[in-house]
């Protein structure tokens, strides 16, 4: 699997270079800067671009704008975004962009080598890693939301299922059975008004839906 890095710290960038090559994955370059990454990803359209939020010259939101300026001009590259702190508007904005192929994690879970590897693998095919401390934040943002017709469970389900857990995921961290993971999950897609059809990643989407309130 084909990678490119775009962080402006050089430590951290010369780290996560040898932490995904030997993880197995192929980076083909790493970046300092949002021009230069935008450059690389329409030379070497790799699989993945993982991406700081702040990056020169501002240090504000080059990374977030860069990687919306990708999802557009390049649909087929997956987004993995890195941010020092939980920044709720930025992971909306990419949120909002995508129902697949997308992370938005805190730099503090690249020390869990494990944990980062496993979000890269799904993020890259096709599905989402969102950071535990963001979506807490997301899922109290609001009050008077749609999120008030779920029970407490289901919010801990969707929680779970914003992190990408699957539902053997779910039913491993809750201690519950495959039929009850099934409920909730059904209960979740039903009060949030998502129907059923192939098409969608209703996963993500019941989070989008929240977003939207």
């Amino acid at each position: 699997m084909r990678i490119v890095i775009a962080e402006d710290s050089v430590l951290l960038r010369d780290g996560l270079t040898r932490m995904l090559t030997d993880g197995g994955f192929e980076v083909v370059e790493a970046v300092p800067d949002a021009g230069q990454l935008l450059r690389a990803v329409a030379e070497h359209r790799p699989a993945l671009a993982v991406i700081d939020v702040r990056m020169p010259p501002t240090h504000t939101d080059e990374g977030i704008k860069a990687a919306l300026v990708i999802r557009r001009q390049f649909p087929e590259v997956a987004l993995l975004v890195l941010s020092q702190y939980v920044e709720e508007s930025y992971a909306t904005d990419l949120l909002s962009e995508a129902t697949s192929s997308v992370g938005y994690l805190l730099k503090d879970r690249v020390a869990h080598v494990r944990d980062f590897l496993d979000a890269v693998r799904r993020v890259a095919g096709g599905g989402t890693a969102l950071d535990p401390e963001v979506v807490a934040q997301l899922l109290v943002r609001r009050r008077d939301d749609p999120m008030e017709r779920l029970t407490p469970r289901e919010q801990q389900v969707l929680k779970l299922m914003a992190e990408g857990k699957s539902n053997a995921g779910i039913m491993s961290a809750l201690k519950v059975s495959p039929s009850a993971v099934e409920k909730y999950v059904t209960n979740i897609f039903l009060k949030l008004d998502l129907p059923a059809a192939s098409t969608d990643h209703r996963r993500v989407l019941a989070v989008l839906k929240y977003l939207g309130s």
